[in-house]
């Protein structure tokens, strides 16, 4: 009997942790927060008991595992998230001949702009109509896919988008212990990824196209790895073109380039990176794709605001000196400071391995995401994929916590809850005290 308790625990953690997964994706809405919660608790102690459990020389069996929980959430549409249908909405536009870039949504209601598709009831879906679409190429190729091959259903276009997810998670899931045990790390830490609750229903149940980044940059990482620099470059150009993030890791690039050989390796590098990306650019450039992606992604520092952490300080002191919300110079210079503390990371860190780049790019990322005036969820995947490499577990607690943010919408009403977010990063910052001065229990750094 002794001899099977393991096993028994096993699958005991993998049926909580799919059932409450199952349940996060199909039965609460957006504003249903406490029924979310009442999910999420569980699937979060069941993907930290896992872990802590699991056995390295059945890596395999658990990786599968991973794929298959995803894989039970396809023929679901997504309840906590309304993205689905800006994708659907561009990807109809593209198969129409058209730049979503070009126009804003109501301008296809217009009679005589009108696209077959873009229906004034798939209008009244859609989250931002007011602002330009802010998808980069490789996302957009997949809605355009998927709208292609079901041109008049929602649900088979979302199952399309869902389906290409998911094999980027199961491709994540193959590259990532071979990237771990290259720098003789355990491979069993891609289970923290695999299991985490955020990961799967962000990517797998809501459609957020990180699981594309993190696969392209996994791949990336691995082919850096074993020095294959030419076909690292166009992975990283991929993960660039699926969402603009890791663009702000490519200084730290420049000196371990030149380490493996000098400025030519680091001009090849870059210059096919740089092609790779007017390749996958060009279908969407045109006179005024800069300025209206510029105008959306300026939004983000200049009106929108969301589960902010630095900028939140900032904000009421502008409103104790001024008197008014002094986002429009608050957020431009948060940006900056981000900016200027990844830059100089940059210039004064000596690392010149592989190795030591995901800790760097992580503290770069914590920078940007602590000035940053909009941190949804999902923003926090591509920390905790960084943190496997690192022995911080920090970014395990966030993505715990940062759940807690769907409060904001209880009951159809979106107003943020500052408690809550003084909870969510009030605890990242005892985690992370924790890891510097105290002694941290090392079960999920193994």
């Amino acid at each position: 009997m002794a001899d099977r308790l393991p096993q028994i625990y096993t699958w005991t953690g993998l049926f909580i942790l799919t059932g409450a997964v199952l349940g996060m994706v199909h039965i609460p809405r957006q504003q249903d927060f406490y029924v979310l919660l009442a999910f999420y608790i569980p699937a979060f102690a069941a993907y930290i008991w896992l872990y802590r459990q699991a056995a390295e020389d059945h890596l395999l069996f658990y990786l599968a595992a991973a794929v298959i929980i995803r894989l039970l959430l396809l023929p679901a549409i997504p309840n906590l998230s309304d993205d689905i249908y800006r994708f659907i909405w561009d990807g109809r536009l593209i198969n129409a001949g058209l730049n979503p870039f070009d126009h804003l949504p109501g301008y296809y209601l217009e009679e005589g702009h009108r696209v077959p598709g873009l229906t004034a009831d798939l209008f009244a879906r859609l989250n931002s109509p007011e602002y330009f679409t802010i998808y980069p190429p490789v996302a957009q190729a997949v809605f355009a896919t998927a709208s292609w091959l079901f041109p008049h259903s929602i649900t088979g276009a979302t199952l399309v988008i869902r389906a290409v997810l998911i094999a980027a998670e199961a491709g994540t899931l193959i590259f990532l212990p071979r990237v771990l045990q290259g720098w003789g790390m355990s491979p069993k830490r891609a289970l923290l990824y695999a299991f985490n609750p955020l990961v799967i229903v962000e990517i797998s149940g809501n459609l957020h196209f990180e699981g594309v980044m993190v696969l392209m940059f996994v791949a990336g990482l691995r082919w850096l790895q074993i020095g294959r620099i030419n076909t690292a470059a166009l992975a990283m150009a991929g993960a660039v073109a699926a969402k603009l993030v890791p663009l702000m890791f490519f200084p730290l690039f420049i000196r371990r380039l030149y380490a493996a050989g000098r400025w030519p390796v680091v001009f090849r590098f870059f210059g096919i990176c740089g092609a790779a990306l007017l390749v996958f650019f060009t279908p969407l450039l045109n006179g005024v794709f800069f300025r209206n992606i510029g105008q959306s992604l300026g939004l983000y520092f200049h009106q929108f605001e969301f589960n902010a952490g630095l900028y939140y300080i900032a904000r009421w002191i502008g409103y104790q000196v001024a008197g008014y919300n002094q986002i429009a110079w608050i957020g431009p210079r948060l940006a900056i400071l981000s900016a200027g503390f990844i830059l100089l990371l940059a210039a004064l860190e000596r690392g010149k391995d592989w190795k030591s780049l995901p800790e760097i790019a992580m503290w770069s990322l914590l920078a940007y995401l602590a000035c940053g005036t909009t941190i949804h969820p999902w923003y926090t995947i591509m920390l905790l994929f960084l943190s496997l490499f690192t022995r911080w577990r920090f970014p395990v607690v966030w993505t715990g916590l940062i759940m807690l943010t769907y409060i904001h919408y209880l009951n159809g009403a979106f107003k943020e809850n500052y408690w809550v977010i003084g909870i969510e990063y009030g605890g990242v910052l005892v985690a992370i005290l924790i890891e510097i001065f105290g002694r941290p229990r090392r079960a999920l750094q193994r």
